[in-house]
């Protein structure tokens, strides 16, 4: 298992942001879902939470194929999807993903929002307090850490005081270990270009509703209000030959996701901020309606780069039966004479099949 922290800070309350996120990820939901890949919601319902109190919990399948490696293609279904589940009792979510293809997938993600610049010592942040935040000249957010971001495509540790860092658990088991936190700034971490708009640059972004913008290097010690998402994601993909690799893989994802969407967020402010939840809330609605026809309609054939599944597929493995039945794939050995097709074949195959 890979588990790391990620600590993202914004221009914006925590109140602010109950609203914030609900358009952004509706948004972002919707534009992402076009030919065959993106996002069908099945369920979205009140819940409540013996600890948390009323919140939503939410199911959706999230359609992938054509942003997988080429390494992984070769032994998932033409239409590959993963199941989300997540469990909004605001300011606490938790969100987990599987895939009954790939039984030995998960992914966990408990997030966390405080209003504060990621020190979390729970404390309303006040201009002139903020220097006690010290951070190692080499990792200074205005001078080398762009050019480490650069060359190395990861963002910067900040040094904390040892009284700060004895306090910095904000999830209730057990705190994260310090090599495992990264701050990610939404300023001058880089996105892939694929993602880059000019228009959700947060250097060249200014909010007309609420005055607020551009930042600037530094922001982060000098910006009032700020907030910041704690998201502790846990990745595990127990299969030998595959583990470290895939759970890599879908890290870096992780983290351009969370680095993409917290800029829309934010860059998005004006079309979202003064909204009841009410409001944001029917707009959730209509969206979701909208994406799930896309979909449908990309599914059914009536886009232009739909794909369909054959009934019956077959395949030649590309990993050993050990590892195949670690991933609780089912193997058949066809040099059983047993086996109809073993006069036809001589090599260890793996079946899928589905019915329409």
């Amino acid at each position: 298992m890979l588990m790391k922290e990620y600590r993202i800070c914004m221009p914006l309350t925590v109140e602010e942001y109950r609203i914030g996120q609900l358009y952004m990820i509706n948004k972002h939901s919707h534009e992402q879902s076009e030919g065959g890949d993106g996002v069908e919601v099945i369920r979205n319902e009140l819940d409540t939470h013996p600890k948390y109190g009323s919140g939503q919990v939410t199911e959706k399948r999230i359609y992938l194929s054509s942003k997988l490696p080429s390494w992984m293609k070769k032994f998932v279904p033409m239409i590959f999807y993963v199941t989300e589940k997540a469990w909004n009792f605001y300011p606490y979510t938790i969100t987990e993903y599987t895939c009954s293809f790939l039984p030995k997938l998960s992914i966990k993600i408990e997030t966390h929002f405080e209003n504060n610049n990621g020190s979390n010592d729970n404390l309303p942040i006040q201009p002139h307090a903020v220097p006690s935040l010290s951070f190692s000249p080499r990792f200074h957010p205005g001078c080398c850490k762009r050019h480490l971001l650069r060359r190395r495509a990861k963002a910067a540790l900040p040094v904390l005081p040892l009284w700060l860092a004895l306090n910095c658990e904000v999830f209730e088991d057990k705190p994260t270990p310090k090599d495992n936190v990264w701050f990610l700034d939404i300023l001058s971490d880089p996105v892939p270009d694929k993602y880059y708009k000019k228009d959700e640059d947060l250097s060249n972004w200014v909010s007309d509703r609420t005055g607020r913008g551009p930042l600037v290097d530094g922001w982060r010690q000098n910006t009032m209000p700020i907030m910041c998402s704690y998201k502790r994601v846990q990745c595990s993909f127990e299969v030998y030959g595959l583990q470290g690799r895939t759970e890599e893989f879908i890290h870096r994802n992780i983290r351009d996701i969370l680095l993409v969407g917290h800029r829309q967020a934010v860059a998005w402010i004006d079309e979202w901020h003064g909204m009841s939840l009410e409001e944001v809330r029917e707009f959730e609605k209509q969206l979701q309606q909208e994406t799930n026809q896309k979909m449908k309609n990309d599914m059914s054939g009536s886009g232009s780069a739909a794909r369909v599944r054959p009934s019956f597929s077959r395949s030649i493995s590309v990993t050993d039966a050990s590892s195949l039945k670690k991933m609780g794939v089912n193997t058949v050995d066809i040099t059983d004479p047993s086996s109809p097709c073993s006069s036809t074949f001589t090599s260890p195959m793996r079946l899928h099949s589905s019915s329409d």
